[in-house]
């Protein structure tokens, strides 16, 4: 659909999109972005962001977290994955493993599981939603259910 050259563009113009799950927001479901995202609520999934993941002090999140960057100040129950530099700000809470290649743990933050630094950057893949699996189901039920056009 897109040649190279668009495609890159397209993705630098979603990496500087930024995301908010604000505190009270409770939702069940994986999260995939390639912009930034914060979350003050509460996810029940798999988040997934190409960019920074900030979870604030109200945040809880049980399911893993793949991301280039993450700041965690709330707590988290599954694998913990950023390819550049975690920050457990004081009031984290981890019960799960941590691959990261750097990490900053200021005091106060707590973390049960195993820790692996200095691992080789892993590739952030994103869903393509349009080539997902059930995607194409959903089209064509979409498509059965659209009137036939009538020919004069």
């Amino acid at each position: 659909m897109f040649n190279k050259h668009e495609k890159k563009a397209v993705e630098e113009q979603l990496t500087t999109s930024s995301n908010t799950i604000g505190k009270g927001t409770s939702l069940v479901g994986d999260i995939e972005t390639f912009g930034n995202i914060r979350i003050d609520g509460k996810v029940k999934g798999n988040i997934t962001s190409k960019s920074k993941l900030v979870l604030g002090d109200s945040s809880f999140i049980d399911g893993n977290v793949l991301a280039q960057n993450a700041e965690i100040e709330g707590e988290v129950t599954g694998r913990v994955e950023v390819t550049e530099l975690l920050i457990l700000k004081p009031s984290a809470r981890i019960k799960g493993d941590i691959i990261t290649n750097k990490m900053v743990v200021e005091a106060g933050a707590v973390f049960n599981g195993s820790c692996q630094m200095g691992a080789d950057a892993k590739e952030i893949k994103i869903t393509d939603f349009d080539h997902a699996p059930g995607r194409e189901e959903a089209r064509k039920v979409r498509k059965s259910e659209e009137p036939e056009a009538k020919s004069a």
